[in-house]
């Protein structure tokens, strides 16, 4: 099931032929992963870009004074990992958790490598996904520094429509660098307007 997932979002970029299907099939991990349980730590080595076909997962940064700081919500049929670490194998920057039982599908770094070399349509996929990443990146940059907490809010529930009613009221704050408490008077005042 969670394989057909797979295929099936890759195929919404390119279709692959049945031993392109095949090669991918071969390379990936299936997993299952509890509620909180960590796919990434900070200061591991990212390893894996990882295939949320259940649950939905988070990245997140913690500061020197202990408080989390939402980056990323990945739901089903999309894509996570810590780029800058995965590439250069660098010690993480973030934490890479679940945020409800999920199956994951994961392929490591020599197995993409591998199939970019067997067919120039992995290499376009990934490069696809990791530009749709850098637009959600951009938009949300933007959105910090030019958006008040409410269009941050919106922008949120555009980003993220499948997430909004699963995501606790304290992990979206984080994400929009408000209080919990605001949050709630942003609901608020969007339920009273026409």
């Amino acid at each position: 099931m969670s394989l057909n997932q797979l295929l099936s979002s890759i195929g919404n970029i390119i279709p692959l032929n049945k031993s392109e299907r095949e090669e991918l099939s071969q390379r990936v991990v299936e997993r299952k992963i509890k509620r909180k349980q960590f796919i990434l730590q900070e200061s591991d080595i990212c390893k894996h870009y990882t295939f949320v076909a259940e649950g939905y997962c988070r990245k997140y940064k913690v500061d020197d004074k202990g408080a989390e700081h939402n980056l990323q919500f990945i739901a089903e049929n999309d894509w996570i990992t810590e780029i800058n670490s995965f590439y250069f194998e660098t010690p993480s920057r973030v934490f890479i958790e679940a945020m409800e039982p999920a199956v994951i599908l994961q392929i490591s770094k020599p197995d993409l490598i591998y199939l970019y070399s067997s067919s120039p349509k992995f290499n376009r996929i990934f490069r696809v996904i990791i530009e749709n990443r850098f637009a959600e990146l951009e938009d949300r940059v933007l959105h910090n520094i030019s958006s008040t907490a409410e269009e941050r809010y919106l922008a949120f529930i555009k980003t993220y429509p499948q997430l909004s009613s699963r995501i606790p009221n304290t992990q979206i704050a984080s994400y929009l660098g408000i209080t919990p408490e605001f949050l709630s008077k942003i609901r608020k005042n969007l339920s009273q307007k026409p």
